[in-house]
């Protein structure tokens, strides 16, 4: 027959059980919470990383424009088209062609590293010297981010 000392031991043993169950739980949950803020905090990283990888190529091309517009000073107006995909090279081509050409391989580039990329050559004679307006602008969910960079162009015959 168990004596009133072992009956009061057996239930303070299953009390401590049963608290140390309702600590676990809490502390799962509390963790849970834990984990869906580090999930939202990588996802929000993910999407920082992307607009930034976009970013840069838009400055790339933005660049890459601007130095085949400097080695091709005196195609002016000619770099604001379409471009077309001219067969020639630096020697055996007018500068129009050129650029023609450098404006057709770089929408080319737009369209592969860009979502939705467009890219756009304003050319400014009035101003002296003579100024490149380039805009790279994409597409992003809930934005259309763009790069603008306005360069100057000296056109000295070569």
């Amino acid at each position: 027959m168990p004596t009133r000392k072992m009956t009061r031991e057996f239930s303070r043993a299953n009390r401590l059980r049963g608290f140390s169950l309702v600590e676990v739980l809490i502390a799962l949950i509390i963790m849970s919470v834990g984990m869906l803020g580090i999930a939202g905090l990588y996802v929000h990283s993910m999407q920082a990383g992307r607009t930034s990888l976009f970013r840069h190529h838009a400055v790339t091309l933005a660049g890459d424009i601007a130095d085949r517009i400097r080695a091709n000073p005196l195609a002016g107006a000619a770099y604001e088209g379409a471009g077309s995909n001219i067969n020639c090279t630096d020697g055996d081509c007018e500068a129009a062609d050129m650029a023609a050409k450098d404006t057709y391989l770089w929408l080319e580039q737009a369209d592969a590293t860009l979502p939705d990329g467009d890219v756009e050559v304003l050319y400014d004679d009035a101003a002296v010297p003579s100024t490149y307006t380039v805009t790279v602008t994409w597409s992003e969910p809930n934005a259309e981010p763009n790069y603008v960079i306005t360069f100057p162009v000296f056109e000295m015959e070569l």
